[in-house]
């Protein structure tokens, strides 16, 4: 079974979108991709038929429990978790902070944490802030600049010890599009008993997340990462969401995993997570969701890594744009930072932008990437994201403009 971009495009409302007489090529995967026909179809549904609260003894809010439900069912086929296992929040820096708060109340001073710097902030400072509240001490993990950005996962073992109460890392990088492996970091943390925290946010929409292989305690996605709304989605063991205290008020539920939700949830987005997975799962094939969706990833690889090899191939024959991670397909997703000789990132993105290619400058909330890359002070880098519903076309679109950007900056 192969990806039938074609007629996966169409399901894509925006993917028609003009600019400048041309169609808008929407390169910013890695700042949010765009949601399906079925995943609009259902929110509206939702606030069509009037949702209510859930909770309640009448037909609506009994239909908004099942939605919740069958939402839970979903990212847990997603994640390879249990239903019981899921939680939802607005997005998933919320849902870490929310987590390093309830887990930071259990540390002392002595003990430390470790987080990495090829991470987003929203998996950095949420534990910078509740080691520095606890008198924690805060451990960090290098990434490579000269090795395609690989993180230096050989080294955690000089980072962890019997005070390491909790480490955090990404699964990819969003910036610079690097793939890790974490499962010889959460058994290094695991030896010493630390707990573990994995951001799979830019990974969920390039790769299959397995958190029984990876033995996390808590993974963390964004569901308008793999093309549904803007709604966070949490992993957590189920023994560890049970036994830690989590920050809310007094009417929510003592059990897991209601009490990690705060507030009223956005059922209206619950309907459209569960609608992104089921669009996911609609290209592949199996018996069950979870072969579905093992299916589709891999066939979401493979069309992805021929655009990635098509992009690196082009942007290597271009003078003055620099590649900052892998110069090849393999161990990394394809999310691309690069920087233009003589232009501002902002100014190439603004150009790009003007004929109808979007992509991102600056930092993409990736603080220290951009610190260790020593470019944090020049405003960043131009991110250029695909999406398995992208096209050749669209790549050569961009290198071609990249090549025109290049040549007019070192005049």
């Amino acid at each position: 079974m192969t990806l039938d971009v074609p007629a996966i495009r169409s399901q894509f409302p925006a993917l028609s979108r003009m600019v400048g007489g041309q169609p808008a090529a929407y390169l910013d995967g890695p700042g949010g991709t765009q949601a399906p026909e079925s995943v609009i179809h259902a929110m509206a549904g939702f606030m069509r038929a009037g949702g209510s609260n859930h909770g309640g003894p009448f037909a609506s809010s009994r239909e908004t429990d099942a939605v919740t439900e069958s939402a839970r069912e979903a990212i847990a086929d997603l994640f390879g978790a249990s239903p019981n296992e899921i939680a939802f929040g607005q997005n998933m820096t919320s849902l870490t902070l929310s987590v390093s708060r309830a887990l930071g109340a259990t540390w002392d001073p002595g003990d430390n944490i470790v987080v990495t710097r090829l991470d987003h902030d929203g998996n950095v400072w949420p534990w910078v802030i509740a080691a520095r509240d606890a008198g924690a001490e805060v451990r960090w993990l290098d990434f490579d600049p000269d090795d395609g950005c690989r993180l230096e996962t050989e080294t955690i073992d000089t980072l962890i010890d019997e005070r390491t109460r909790l480490v955090a890392m990404t699964r990819a990088s969003n910036a610079v599009g690097t793939i890790t492996d974490p499962k010889p970091v959460i058994d290094a943390a695991h030896a010493v008993g630390a707990l573990t925290y994995i951001d799979a946010v830019h990974y969920s929409p390039h790769g299959l997340v397995d958190v029984a292989a990876l033995g996390t305690d808590f993974l963390a996605a964004s569901a308008y990462k793999f093309f549904g709304p803007h709604t966070g989605c949490l992993y957590g063991r189920s023994e560890v969401l049970d036994a830690v205290d989590a920050y809310k008020i007094r009417a929510a539920p003592d059990t897991s995993p209601d009490k990690w939700e705060t507030g009223t949830q956005s059922f209206e987005s619950l309907a459209g997570v569960a609608a992104a997975v089921d669009y996911i799962a609609s290209l592949g094939e199996g018996d069950t969701r979870r072969d579905q969706l093992r299916s589709a990833m891999d066939q979401i690889g493979v069309y992805e890594r021929s655009l990635s090899e098509r992009f690196l191939g082009g942007i290597a024959d271009i003078p003055g744009v620099t590649l900052y991670g892998r110069n090849a397909a393999d161990g990394r997703t394809p999310t691309f930072a690069i920087s233009v000789d003589g232009t501002h990132p902002h100014a190439v993105a603004e150009a790009l932008g003007d004929q109808g290619i979007f992509v991102w400058s600056g930092d993409y909330y990736a603080v220290e990437v951009m610190s260790r890359l020593g470019v944090a002070d020049t405003g960043g880098l131009v991110r250029i994201g695909f999406a398995h519903y992208n096209t050749a076309e669209e790549a050569d679109r961009v290198l071609g403009s990249l090549t025109g950007l290049a040549g007019a900056g070192s005049t």
